[in-house]
């Protein structure tokens, strides 16, 4: 991964993010790209999983685009995001979804999904909380289950930025990755670092057995 490189300093955000999106709620739905230039890969999640089925989207932040396109297809979506101000705007504008205000980290749903895509959200965990946060996925995500995160090219930690704030981001190596998911019974269908045809993302695509 590549960014600032006092690391010092950069994991000293990561108890922030909640509260820099809950600050920059607006600004960064009136900034965020409404393009869908994400439609490809999650047109591949959503072939994954049964028609109308239930999907998860974890950080769904303000619902727009990826929960919006979601929705106008049929599935049932259930929204988790620790920012009040961001479910507030979901529930406004797309009041047919499940928007629950909710920590990834602690996540105890009372039922399993199709599908758990972590966009732009699961990555500003710690490299440690996402150890700890996989097999809680695992645990919600049903027999052949599709499983979509976005992550790093590799391992490490940098500052990214919402509104005029730094925030936190960090991944584990591919391998770590591929080798947690594994042991999960969950294996890698697609990992595409950097992803040029996507804005860069770098995005794991998963599947359980």
């Amino acid at each position: 991964m590549t960014g600032a490189t006092d690391q010092s300093d950069i994991s000293g955000l990561a108890g922030l993010t909640q509260q820099i999106y809950e600050r920059n709620a607006l600004r960064f739905d009136a900034e965020r790209s409404k393009d869908l230039h994400e439609r490809g890969w999650i047109d591949r999640f959503l072939e994954l999983i049964p028609q109308h089925g239930e999907v998860l989207d974890l950080g769904c932040g303000s619902a727009e685009p990826i929960a919006a396109y979601i929705l106008s297809l049929g599935f049932d979506l259930t929204g988790v995001d620790a920012s009040m101000e961001m479910l507030r705007l979901a529930r406004s504008r797309f009041p047919q979804g499940d928007w629950r205000l909710a920590d990834m980290r602690d996540l105890r749903l009372p039922k399993t999904f199709d599908g758990i895509f972590g966009w732009d959200s699961f990555f500003h965990l710690t490299r440690a909380e996402q150890r700890l946060v996989l097999p809680r996925l695992a645990e919600h995500l049903r027999p052949r289950g599709a499983l979509m995160l976005t992550v790093g090219p590799e391992d490490g930690e940098v500052d990214g930025r919402v509104g005029d704030d730094r925030v936190y981001h960090a991944s584990l190596s591919p391998e770590e990755y591929r080798a947690i998911l594994s042991g999960l019974d969950i294996e890698i269908v697609d990992f595409v670092p950097e992803d040029a045809d996507c804005d860069f993302h770098s995005v794991l695509l998963a599947r359980r057995r």
